[in-house]
């Protein structure tokens, strides 16, 4: 891996280890603003799993660990694109959860989230862009139709040899039958 790459990977991850760290000392600063999505996902969870907890805190927890977890495997460069793909999972519901600027009247509490929430899409572009960063080597798409054409190549010629050695085994059987004895 590049050092840019890898510098570019450890900065985009830093606030989600920071934050997933704060997060998880401390959720009930958080419940607050939550609690509106968590009450809607609770009974998604419920029909799940029914043993998957659902209070606002604990979900706070886990997400907050999770983005700990991801950040660290990006920052170090280990599974950095499935990472990559679960921190963006993890910044949809931290999103609309902390910046509902849609639901602000003030207008300076809505222009600060609405600020924050495109802070976030950046963040998710960013994302996603390292969720698709092959390093660049080429990518699984790439080198299965290299796979594929090499293949479709290798028997083609199997079968253009196989056609010649055929015509040849025809050429001697005819020659043999013309020869006396």
């Amino acid at each position: 891996m590049t050092p840019v790459r890898s510098l570019a990977r450890a900065m985009l991850s830093g606030i989600f280890v920071v934050s997933g760290y704060r997060n998880f000392r401390s959720p009930a600063r958080l419940a607050v603003a939550a609690r509106p999505v968590t009450d809607k996902v609770a009974p998604i969870l419920k029909k799940a799993h029914p043993s998957f907890p659902t209070e606002t805190e604990t979900l706070i927890r886990l997400n907050a660990a999770v983005q700990v977890t991801a950040g660290l495997m990006m920052a170090t460069g280990r599974f950095s694109r499935p990472a990559a793909l679960v921190l963006a999972g993890t910044l949809v519901p931290v999103t609309i959860a902390g910046h509902p600027f849609w639901n602000n009247d003030d207008p300076t509490a809505k222009n600060n989230n609405q600020i924050h929430a495109l802070k976030n899409l950046g963040l998710l572009g960013g994302l996603l862009l390292a969720a698709t960063d092959t390093g660049g080597k080429p990518g699984l798409r790439w080198r299965t139709g290299h796979r594929i054409g090499h293949s479709r190549r290798s028997v083609q010629r199997a079968v253009r040899t196989a056609r010649r050695e055929a015509r040849i085994a025809v050429r001697s059987a005819s020659t043999a039958r013309r020869l006396p004895g």
